[in-house]
This record gives structure tokens, C-alpha cells and sequence, in this order.
């Protein structure tokens, strides 16, 4: 293989932004601040709520659009970052992105409950599980063709030193700042990250913009926002990607399929604890919806392969909305009356 070196060429990118705080510092309106400006006067923006819908509170500040999850899976953030994208919108908000690895469902807990299943027990073997999954979500958020903020909840970091204490040596906790509750490391996939501290400060702790470096701003508003944006439209428009071959597309296609399924899976499985029952719903959600406005020959029972990703992301909001499981039976129970296709009949 031969590699080739080219002239380095600055080019036109999408924002990638962290915002680190703890609880009550201001991290969701300053990030709603920041994507106002990026967004501009006609920008679509969309928030991912893992906080029972907080990010509502500030709907009469702000116009966006917003998704509240009540599972934080890697695979589930991973499917809502994709249907931003698909829906065309300008700026996410991720509010917070330290639910993925630390709330229900969460990396932490996914790795736990992977070693429960293990023989061994061991936390290792759990994590070469949890980690593709995981990386699954950063990437897209890496390469999303839309400007990503993120938001996590802060932790205390200390390190351990070695003082002196009465003639003897002693070793002392020490306080060197806050730390994102999210996997180490996560702060090198942005390219700004500030901490937010009680007085509403954005304290730029990395910058790839150099009007940032260091920089302490008091409450910032849109116009930092419309600042990055300058800095990110400076340089030449990006190149178009070359079409993707046909395995990068079904290896494309596969991806967000896993993740609809995924989140599905997720959001079902509190009505629904019984995975045939859950499958049983989609599939006859699949064929309802392919039925309403079909007039030919019955058709058959889908299997969970062939349900587009579009699909499995309407049946996933539908058991949302509804919310009651005798409800949804009864729904499912309606469809199989309906079509008259038992499961052992269904037809590839």
C-alpha cells in the first residue's frame, strides 16, 4: 500500500462541544445559549433529554425539538444521534451525555450485568462487550454531519501525594479540579470543553479554537455560539464524500438497524419482559402499518430483519406514548385477530 502525503488544507467542520459541570451550574441552558448562536436565525435544533424533560423548562426561551429518554443504553444514544441526523438537524444537544455511562442501563451497569452472566464473574471479559457499544456512540457523535454539544456532570478528582507531616511522610488526598462521569478520556473527541462552576462561569479548559484558549466567560449567549460558527466556516467547504461502496452502504445500513433495535428492545422491554412478546409487537406493528394502505393479496408477516429503520422507530415512539402494557396486549391481540398470522406461520 502506498501512502501519500498532501498540503494540509483547513476545511469547514461541525462544532464538537463538551460542557462539564456539576448539578445547578448551568450546563443545559449555556449549551442552549451556545446552539442558538450556531444554529442561526433559520437553524433546527434537537436535545437529548436524560432528565425527565428539564430541557423543557427553557422552551420559552429557546425553539427546539426534544427527545426524553428513559434508558441510557450506549446503542440507544447511539440510535437518537442517527435519527437527529436523518431529520436534518442543525445543532444537538446532548443533555447529558454521563447517563450512558453511568445511569440505568449505562455502560457501568451493562458491564455488571454481563460479568452476572458469566461463569467467571470477571468485570474483564464484560468489558470487551460493553466497549464496542460504547465506541459505537462516540463515533457517532464524531463524525455526525451536525454540530454535537454535550453536556456531563461533574466529579471530583484527587490524586494521592506523599507530604510531610510532623517529621513523618504521610499521603494526603489532593484536589486537582473535576473530572466528566463519563469513561477517561472522553474530553479529547471535542474539539472545546469548558467547566461550568456555580457562578455560571464557561471555563475553557481545551480549545482547537485559539480565541478560546484559556478563556473565562461570565454567562456566555448566543454569540459565542455565532463566534464558533465563523471559526468553523472559515476554511474551504469540505470535499464531497465519495460514494460509498455497496458494502460500506449495507455495513451503514446494518449499524442503524442494530441501533433501532436496540433502543426498541430498550423502551419495550419495561411493558414487555418477555423478548418473543416484544417481537411479536413489532412485527405485527410492521404489518399493520404496511397493511393500512395496501389493497392487493394479504401480506405476510415480516421478519425483524426486513423492518426498516424508520419502522422500528415509529413502533419504539408508539410504546412510549402509550405507556401501559395491558394496553399494548391489547393492540397486539387486535393485530393477530386482524391478519390471523400466528408466529410459527410467518412467512420470510
Amino acid at each position: 500500500m502506498a501512502f501519500v502525503f498532501q498540503r494540509a488544507v483547513r476545511q469547514q467542520r461541525k462544532a464538537r462541544i463538551g460542557i462539564i459541570g456539576p448539578s445547578g451550574s448551568g450546563k443545559t441552558y449555556t449549551a442552549l445559549q451556545i446552539a442558538k448562536g450556531l444554529a442561526g436565525p433559520n437553524g433546527r435544533i434537537a436535545v437529548i433529554d436524560t432528565e425527565n424533560y428539564s430541557s423543557s423548562l427553557y422552551a420559552d426561551e429557546f425553539d427546539f425539538d426534544v427527545l426524553n429518554l428513559e434508558t441510557f443504553a450506549p446503542q440507544t444514544y447511539t440510535a437518537a444521534i442517527l435519527a437527529a441526523e436523518q431529520a436534518g438537524y442543525d445543532v444537538l444537544i446532548i443533555d447529558s451525555l454521563s447517563h450512558a455511562w453511568s445511569g440505568k442501563d449505562g455502560a457501568l451497569e451493562q458491564v455488571d450485568k454481563a460479568a452476572a452472566r458469566s461463569r467467571s464473574g470477571n468485570t474483564f471479559s464484560a468489558w470487551r462487550e460493553v466497549t464496542p457499544m460504547h465506541n459505537k456512540m462516540v463515533d457517532a457523535i464524531v463524525r455526525a454531519k451536525m454540530h454535537v454539544i454535550a453536556t456531563m456532570r461533574a466529579k471530583t478528582e484527587y490524586i494521592i501525594e506523599q507530604v510531610q507531616r510532623n517529621g513523618r511522610t504521610v499521603h494526603e488526598p489532593r484536589k486537582i479540579g473535576l473530572a466528566p462521569i463519563q469513561r477517561d478520556g472522553m474530553e479529547y473527541e471535542f474539539d472545546i470543553v469548558a467547566d461550568m462552576d456555580w457562578d455560571h462561569r464557561f471555563i475553557v479548559s481545551k480549545s482547537r479554537a485559539s480565541f478560546l484558549a484559556d478563556a473565562v466567560l461570565d454567562k456566555p449567549g448566543p454569540e459565542l455560539g455565532e463566534q464558533i460558527r465563523a471559526w468553523l466556516d472559515t476554511g474551504e467547504a469540505a470535499a464531497p464524500a465519495p460514494a460509498p461502496s455497496l458494502a460500506a452502504e449495507q455495513a451503514t445500513t446494518s449499524d442503524a438497524h442494530t441501533a433501532a433495535l436496540a433502543a426498541y428492545h430498550q423502551t419495550a422491554m419495561q411493558l414487555f419482559p418477555d423478548e418473543t412478546e416484544r417481537i411479536d409487537f413489532l412485527r405485527y406493528g410492521a404489518l399493520a402499518a404496511a397493511s393500512a394502505n395496501w389493497d392487493g393479496d394479504p401480506l405476510p408477516l415480516p421478519e425483524v430483519e426486513r423492518i426498516g429503520v424508520g419502522m422500528i422507530q415509529s413502533i419504539t415512539k408508539r410504546i412510549a406514548e402509550v405507556g401501559d402494557a395491558d394496553a399494548l396486549r391489547t393492540i397486539l391481540d387486535g393485530w393477530k385477530a386482524q391478519y390471523g398470522v400466528g408466529t410459527a406461520d410467518a412467512t420470510p
